[in-house]
C-alpha cells in the first residue's frame, strides 16, 4: 500500500486545487450583466431567448466531424507508444485506418461540409 501513497497525495492535491479554483471565482466575479455577456455567442442565438428554436444542421455536422477526428488522435497515441511491440502488421492496420479517415475527410471537404455559409 505504501507504493500508492504518492498517487493518493496527488489525487488529494488535485481535488483541493479543483475545489478552490471552482469556488474562488464565485467571490470575485462581477454580478452585473454587461452587453458582451448578453450578446449572441458562437451559435448566433440570443442567450436569453427560447430554447425551442431550431438551428442549422451545420452545427451538428461540425461537432460530429470534430468528434471523429478527435477519436482519431485518441487512437494514435497508444498506437505510437506500442508500435515497436506490434510491428509491421500494426503499422499497416493503422495506415489503413488513417487512409479510410482521410478519404472520409476529403469526401466531406468536397461536399462542402466544412464551408461555413450563414
Amino acid at each position: 500500500m505504501s507504493e500508492y501513497l504518492a498517487i493518493v497525495v496527488f489525487i488529494c492535491i488535485a481535488a483541493v486545487i479543483s475545489i478552490v479554483l471552482g469556488i474562488l471565482p464565485m467571490f470575485f466575479m462581477p454580478s452585473k450583466s454587461d452587453s458582451e455577456k448578453l450578446s449572441a455567442y458562437e451559435c448566433g442565438f440570443n442567450p436569453l431567448s427560447s430554447a425551442r428554436k431550431s438551428f442549422d444542421i451545420k452545427f451538428y455536422l461540425v461537432s460530429i466531424l470534430f468528434i471523429i477526428f478527435d477519436l482519431e488522435i485518441i487512437f494514435l497515441f497508444p498506437w505510437g507508444v506500442s508500435l515497436p511491440q506490434i510491428g509491421y502488421s500494426g503499422f499497416l492496420s493503422m495506415m489503413t485506418f488513417l487512409t479510410i479517415l482521410t478519404i472520409g475527410f476529403i469526401y466531406e471537404w468536397c461536399k462542402g461540409a466544412l464551408e461555413w455559409e450563414t
